[in-house]
């Protein structure tokens, strides 16, 4: 299968732990800009999708954001700036980010791969047709625990990773050899 883009978690997945770091302080697990460069070698355009509640109470801005994930090698980012409760159509589990990228950048979301910690980001990879690895880092050993012990209801409990990486770097490894 030809993967036109794939999208990747920025907290717990890419670095930083289970709770929102800003950057500046934010830190990258081991390897990630090789991963990162080897998806870009390969053709693949390489997205940030992440929620950042903080944007909306005033203790960051999508600007600082931006600027530190293009530094990480990313061709474009995709943040939701919301919190749980504004109710808006971008924050996973909900497609938004999802579908405005594929719509502004041609993507057939099937040919797409989603990488994250979260059951959130699982579900929206899933309602939009995309492959689905969940990392272990962050949030993800909880989340991974949480599946294999049924713990998630309705629609949720139906979501199953096509694969379960270590890390970021193992999920690139998978990408890349399958």
């Amino acid at each position: 299968m030809n993967i036109q883009a794939v999208f990747i978690d920025r907290d717990g997945t890419i670095g930083g732990s289970d709770k929102v770091i800003y950057p500046g302080e934010f830190e990258l697990f081991p390897n990630v800009p090789d991963s990162i460069q080897h998806l870009k070698d390969s053709g693949k355009l390489i997205f940030s999708f992440t929620n950042q509640p903080g944007i909306s109470k005033g203790e960051a801005t999508v600007e600082t954001f931006e600027k530190e994930l293009f530094e990480f090698g990313f061709n474009k980012v995709y943040i939701c700036p919301h919190q749980h409760n504004e109710g808006c159509n971008c924050r996973k589990p909900s497609t938004g980010m999802l579908i405005k990228a594929a719509e502004e950048n041609n993507l057939k979301l099937e040919e797409c791969v989603v990488i994250g910690d979260r059951w959130t980001d699982m579900v929206a990879a899933d309602e939009a047709g995309c492959i689905k690895i969940l990392v272990k880092t962050g949030s993800g050993t909880e989340a991974y625990n949480k599946y294999l012990n049924s713990e998630f209801y309705g629609h949720w409990a139906e979501v199953k990773p096509d694969y379960i990486a270590e890390d970021i770097n193992d999920a690139v490894k998978w990408l890349m050899t399958n």
